[in-house]
């Protein structure tokens, strides 16, 4: 089922305290931004700070009619409670107590719980997109549990659409050959410095009539300021990759634009991508995200990033891109 996703999402990790803590009333402050802005895609996971950024992003939205916003959340990790972690934080780069622990279950039984769960917290009798979260190591389940639950879930009526999110391209273009799957969410491979997903996924996608939402369009940090950063997927990046970002930003320039309107105009300009998701941590990164992806980028910023050796030259863009 094609679901209406606004072509920009807010990304809600940051709301479940990644990296650092934020109150509740900056979370509520910051979807109430994204609102303003003309957001109306909310994603969120169980994983996102233990089930925080659920009970927030639930809290947040209860201001405004059902009827006007769409959620995702994933399934795959179950959070079973645990007592002796409250004293501890979590490992998982949220700044929350460790109240609970992730325990992997792509079964059945797991789905069915796991979306349970995230309803509660949410405080919606329903969410429009589910994603299958990170099943990297755990194919088979995915495969024999995951899926026909979901599928299951979507002809019974009690989810809109269904999918699968990841960090990696492979095993997404494996699943869109193998379901019939509404929409994917790809983090970190259709960027300005990775375009991996061009090789498969995307042109699949495009003869499956799956819809795209990009995620993960400032690979973790580097692509997210007018200079580059250090940081690359979560990782210190190597020096190679910051001085291709700079050739990058460079190129930019010339043009007048900033390296992070680049970044999010990228994957909006493929044909398969409906909404590009981006995390925020407060209402000023909220309000510059999305005056970033108004800008307007000229088509010959693509041109001469491919004469350059900096992008792709097998990358697709709307025809409106090209006139």
């Amino acid at each position: 089922m094609k679901i209406p996703l606004s072509p920009l999402g807010l990304g809600c990790a940051q709301l479940g305290n990644l990296y650092h803590a934020i109150t509740d009333e900056t979370a509520e402050a910051t979807v109430r931004q994204a609102w303003d802005e003309g957001i109306r895609y909310f994603d969120t996971a169980p994983h996102y700070g233990l089930g925080l950024s659920e009970r927030r992003l639930g809290a947040a939205l209860s201001a405004y009619p059902r009827a006007d916003f769409v959620v995702s959340t994933k399934v795959g990790r179950v959070l079973e409670p645990d007592p002796g972690g409250a004293s501890r934080t979590d490992s998982q780069g949220f700044v929350v107590p460790a109240a609970y622990e992730r325990r992997w279950d792509f079964s059945r039984d797991g789905i069915l719980r796991s979306l349970e769960d995230s309803l509660e917290r949410l405080g919606l009798d329903r969410v429009d997109v589910v994603y299958v979260h990170d099943p990297d190591e755990h194919f088979e389940d995915t495969v024999d549990g995951a899926f026909p639950a979901l599928l299951e879930l979507r002809e019974q009526g009690v989810v809109d659409a269904i999918g699968a999110g990841m960090n990696q391209a492979p095993m997404l273009a494996e699943f869109v050959r193998r379901f019939d799957l509404d929409v994917i969410l790809l983090a970190g491979r259709y960027t300005l410095l990775d375009q991996p997903a061009l090789d498969d996924l995307l042109p699949l996608c495009g003869e499956r009539g799956v819809d795209v939402v990009a995620g993960g369009v400032f690979n973790a940090g580097i692509l997210a300021t007018a200079s580059p950063g250090t940081m690359y997927d979560y990782a210190e990046a190597p020096a190679e990759l910051v001085e291709r970002a700079q050739r990058i930003a460079g190129v930019c320039a010339r043009h007048g634009v900033e390296l992070p309107q680049a970044a999010l105009a990228l994957p909006a300009a493929h044909p398969s991508v409906v909404s590009v998701v981006v995390g925020a941590h407060d209402r000023g990164q909220v309000r510059l995200n999305a005056e970033r992806f108004r800008r307007p980028v000229p088509r010959e910023l693509w041109t001469d990033l491919i004469r350059a050796g900096l992008l792709r030259e097998d990358t697709v863009l709307r025809q409106e891109e090209r006139a």
